[in-house]
């Protein structure tokens, strides 16, 4: 066997500081590696940003917007039928297994249906449906770990739906019926047997530490305090008043910093049984003999407001939300053990980075590129990153956003209006502190609102932002300021 076995590892809703002492098996993937310590999704929401992940495009330009809920706009959800992604490029030499939660969607239908995918599918949700009803098991959650919001569809219309809310529970079921116990016991068994005549790829996609926050023992009650950030439960005065059109601001500013700090330690827990799980693939890949020749990605598909900015979820442009952890641990033989990189990098960035070491012929006109000049510390040649968000289960909620150096800019827009932020990622770690009022920030603001409006043309966005989009907020919302 010639080619490298590749293990990626994908968590979701995962808050990239969440990691540290308490998640040893994914810190020993850092020591180990390689750690981007400012990664960010394409998209802070689970089908675009895995969409992106797996194809190296942005959600634009793979066709994949938002997770298609809504039948009307299910189409938005698909990534377009001529875009490769990781799985078709790699299952023909790579003896492909997918372990875990399936949420690339494509044209077509899901992945695992299509009779041509040489994958094995293993494990994913609908399986895992199956194996509790073959074990008379109950699933986590249920309707009290979910509150209504109002949500818009086709961008016009408003439907009521259902969604997860921060409630806590124990799972009295246990880790094995749980959802990431039984994807994390796939996981291995995809392992044991594999086809040792080929190099493996595994795509192991767990759903901790989304919700619902409906747990078993002993992560339940491992934690019985946390510190939780300064901007937790704080609605920031020039905070984007649209967010409470969205349901992260619907849920959550329902809840005070109190109840979030009862709310830390499950979600904590949950990060804790995640890390148990990766702990699992890599004791298995190393029973196997395998783990030195490995690369083994780990990451998350977007990260988790939990209460900061009074927001839930995701689904907006704050650090919380998009920015994810980024670990890349080598096969014996490359030097990087330990070493962190401080550029800004997008997920779109890691197929080009596979198709460089693996040497696998790039799709063309990628969205990423390869992070390998990063690892061998040279600088990369790019000036921003770009983040979308164009609504949950339908299109009606829309932000963009573009990262450079130590600048975010946050174009947050609803129906008609549009709202403005600017923050200095450098010296405002909690994002509480809105420039776009100051005056000695306009020069940077321009350019950076002309360069998402060049990449929102040059990648056929569904949506136009003015020309005068910074003057017009500048004169609409300047006298509505809260001093």
């Amino acid at each position: 066997m010639s080619k490298t076995n590749v293990v990626v590892i994908m968590a979701d809703q995962l808050r990239a500081d969440m990691l540290g002492e308490d998640t040893p098996n994914i810190t020993q993937i850092a020591n180990e590696g390689v750690k981007f310590n400012r990664a960010y999704c394409a998209s802070p929401l689970c089908v675009p940003a895995r969409g992106a992940f797996f194809t190296g495009k942005y959600p634009n330009i793979n066709g994949s917007l938002i997770n298609p809920w809504f039948s009307l706009d299910a189409h938005h959800g698909d990534v377009n039928k001529d875009v490769p992604n990781l799985y078709r490029m790699m299952e023909r030499e790579w003896d492909s297994w997918h372990a875990g939660k399936q949420h690339l969607y494509t044209e077509g239908g899901k992945m695992e249906n299509d009779p041509n995918s040489k994958t094995n599918w293993i494990a994913t949700s609908a399986t895992y449906d199956k194996y509790l009803k073959d074990h008379n098991k109950q699933r986590p959650g249920g309707p009290n770990f979910r509150g209504r919001v109002a949500e818009m569809t086709l961008g016009k219309f408003t439907r009521v739906k259902d969604y997860s809310i921060p409630k806590t529970g124990c799972y009295k079921e246990g880790f094995d019926t749980f959802f990431d116990g039984y994807f994390a016991n796939s996981a291995v068994k995809a392992i044991r047997k594999r086809d040792k005549s080929k190099p493996l790829l595994l795509n192991a996609m767990f759903l901790a530490p989304h919700p619902p926050l409906d747990i078993p023992e002993p992560w339940y009650s491992m934690y019985k305090e946390v510190d939780v950030p300064e901007n937790v439960g704080k609605w920031n005065a020039d905070q984007s008043p649209l967010q409470m059109y969205n349901l992260t601001g619907i849920l959550g500013s329902r809840y005070t910093r109190e109840d979030w700090k009862d709310i830390w330690p499950v979600y904590k827990g949950l990060v804790s049984l995640l890390d148990h799980c990766v702990g699992m693939i890599i004791d298995e890949l190393k029973v196997q003999g395998i783990y030195d020749e490995t690369l083994i990605i780990f990451t998350s598909d977007h990260g988790e407001m939990l209460g900061s900015h009074s927001l839930w979820q995701k689904m907006c442009m704050y650090e919380e939300s998009v920015r994810i952890p980024l670990l890349m641990k080598f096969p014996s033989g490359v030097d990087c053990k330990g070493k962190e990189i401080d550029e800004v990098v997008s997920a779109v960035d890691v197929l080009p980075t596979l198709c460089e070491y693996l040497k696998i012929e790039p799709p063309k006109d990628l969205s990423g590129v390869s992070l390998m000049t990063a690892i061998a510390e040279e600088p990369i040649d790019r000036e921003m990153i770009y983040i979308q968000f164009d609504g949950n289960g339908a299109r009606g909620n829309f932000q963009r956003c573009a990262i450079m150096e130590n600048y975010k800019l946050i174009i947050d827009i609803f129906k008609d209006e549009v709202f403005l932020e600017l923050y200095d990622l450098g010296e405002d770690v909690g994002e509480q502190n809105n420039l776009i009022f100051e005056k000695k920030y306009r020069s940077i603001i321009i350019n950076m609102v002309d360069r998402i409006r060049e990449h929102m043309k040059n990648t056929e966005d569904m949506l136009e932002v003015s020309a005068n989009v910074y003057e017009d907020f500048l004169e609409n919302y300047s006298q509505l300021r809260v001093k």
